[in-house]
């Protein structure tokens, strides 16, 4: 009996100490492996950076698992409602859906602020940094952004006579628009007209407004968004747009130059030297249109930042290494050089690579284009109901394109969006 009272001990002596081993993260020598969450090019970031980090941490491991984009909200969410379980030590989210996630998961994530890492707000423009903060916390370190522009196909523009340089506002591209598919034949620009709004999206950012307003209150209605939904119906009344079905639909247009201009954020710079190859030189970026003369013309499009999950039990290891991604110049430079991710953090601006010229847009100097903008594009805000008012939105703009006055679209899609999310409209 006290030999298998003995055993018993040992054993449990064991289990305690596995589990405590296995708590902590560590390992032999103080090692610890920290896990993240991401997908795509993001992944290639992470592992580039921390071999640089390990340099100065040679104890600090990664292990980044790329499960998908909608997979890691999928998990994310299911281990956010289960208090934690599963969850990595770091994860990436979209800039949409970090408000939305805070707010359902108040204590979901790790407070940055008690961290210090409001100390870098100067380093990251105001529109980044107001999304990465929820009551004036921040729960997400900036990563990439997307600046707004119109890429365009040069020799289109120079068949039709049309100058880029000489677009400064809707209306003046919306004639250039014409020229070019008389001359060419070419489409304006590519839209999902009916189950996708992007452009719409960076028209109302422009103007700084959004679907909701900073108090969380329904936007649709406003004369901002009643003129940017009216400038869609201009283009598409005048056959300038190109109905495309998704993705793959910008991108073969883009392909085989059936529309001119791409009005997408500056990450889709990859997907033209990606993609079409063959175009080399042929290619050129302009801001946004303004919606008047001298009116803003910058504007965003997607970007994302990491999160750290409060159940992480490496939080501080977790934070140390983030805060390096974050704030180190050469990391975020290679993000941008090497996978085509455009860094937030405003120090890397003055660097080579942005006031070199890019081949592959005829010499252009694209990145310092892109760069400039940052400083003066607004805040849009999201709220946990973005996805919501995306729908009503998509559906406001699909019932402009079949016929139906866009003020009395939106006033439709404010009015179902109160109904969904019992928020107010304005």
């Amino acid at each position: 009996m006290k030999k298998l009272f003995m055993m018993m001990s040992i054993i449990a002596t064991l289990i305690i100490a596995g589990c405590s081993s296995s708590s902590s993260g560590g390992g032999k020598d103080g090692e610890v492996t920290l896990t993240a969450w991401a997908w795509n090019v993001n992944v290639g970031a992470l592992n580039d950076a921390v071999k640089e980090y390990q340099k100065e941490h040679p104890n600090v491991k990664l292990k980044v698992e790329d499960i998908g984009r909608l997979d890691v909200y999928d998990k994310l969410s299911t281990g956010l409602a289960a208090g934690g379980v599963g969850l990595p030590d770091i994860v990436l989210v979209e800039d949409d859906r970090i408000q939305g996630y805070v707010q359902a998961f108040p204590q979901g994530f790790l407070d940055l602020s008690e961290k210090g890492f409001g100390d870098h707000k100067d380093k990251f423009p105001s529109f980044k940094n107001d999304l990465a903060q929820v009551d004036g916390k921040y729960f997400a370190m900036p990563f990439d952004a997307g600046p707004g522009g119109m890429f365009y196909r040069r020799s289109l523009f120079e068949e039709a006579g049309v100058k880029a340089e000489d677009i400064e506002t809707w209306d003046d591209f919306l004639e250039a628009g014409k020229k070019i598919k008389e001359k060419t034949g070419s489409y304006a620009m590519p839209l999902d007209m009916f189950k996708d709004d992007p452009t719409f999206r960076m028209m109302l950012n422009q103007q700084g407004v959004f679907y909701y307003d900073k108090d969380g209150n329904i936007d649709l209605t406003s004369p901002e968004a009643v003129k940017a939904m009216e400038m869609q119906k201009k283009f598409a009344d005048a056959d300038l747009i190109k109905n495309v079905d998704g993705w793959n639909g910008v991108v073969s247009s883009t392909v085989d130059g059936s529309v001119a201009t791409i009005p997408f954020g500056a990450w889709y710079y990859g997907t033209i030297i990606d993609q079409a190859k063959d175009t080399s030189g042929d290619w050129g970026v302009f801001k946004l249109p303004a919606f008047e003369e001298g009116g803003n013309r910058a504007s965003n499009l997607g970007g994302s930042s990491w999160m750290i999950p409060a159940a992480s039990e490496n939080a501080d290891a977790a934070y140390d290494f983030m805060e390096y991604f974050a704030t180190d110049k050469d990391t975020q430079i290679m993000a941008m050089e090497d996978y085509g991710l455009f860094p937030s953090l405003n120090t890397v601006y003055d660097s080579e690579v942005f006031k070199s010229e890019d081949e592959f847009f005829g010499g252009q100097k694209i990145w310092e284009l892109f760069a400039e903008e940052m400083k003066d594009v607004p805040t849009a805000y999201y709220t946990k109901d973005y996805s919501v008012a995306l729908d009503e939105a998509i559906k406001a703009q699909a019932d402009t394109f079949n016929g139906t006055d866009p003020e009395k679209a939106l006033k439709a899609a404010a009015k179902r969006l109160e109904d969904r999310t019992e928020r107010k409209a304005n």
